[in-house]
């Protein structure tokens, strides 16, 4: 049975100053528009070490919005998300003794498959 939205909490948000934005020219395909215009962007989220970069379109805001959903998919920001979660409710030692007790050498095996 899926959670309801109502049983969902907000525990933090993240606003712009979590983020570094850079523009940069994006040179390539589009004529004199796209060399002499800031239409690439570059979000680097510190905290985590993500970062994410766009410059397909020739509209800022466009590539602005493509970078974060990048960013927000990105393995990095993915497992800090996840351990921000786990410590803003209370769980982050748990969470991390039991990953410890899982990445115990006798518990990992290594298999190779035949070429």
């Amino acid at each position: 049975m899926a959670q309801s939205d109502k049983s969902r909490i907000l525990l933090f948000s993240l606003t712009r100053k979590d983020f570094e934005v850079q523009t940069f020219c994006t040179g390539g395909n589009g004529g004199q528009h796209r060399n002499a215009k800031q239409n690439g962007v570059r979000i680097i989220h510190p905290a985590s070490g993500a970062r994410a970069e766009h410059r397909d379109g020739r509209d800022q805001a466009k590539n602005k919005a493509e970078a974060f959903r990048k960013l927000a998919a990105s393995p990095a920001f993915k497992a800090w998300h996840r351990a921000e979660v786990a410590r803003r409710l209370g769980e982050d030692r748990e969470i991390w003794r039991r990953v410890d007790e899982q990445m115990r050498e006798s518990y990992l095996r290594v298999e190779s498959i035949p070429a």
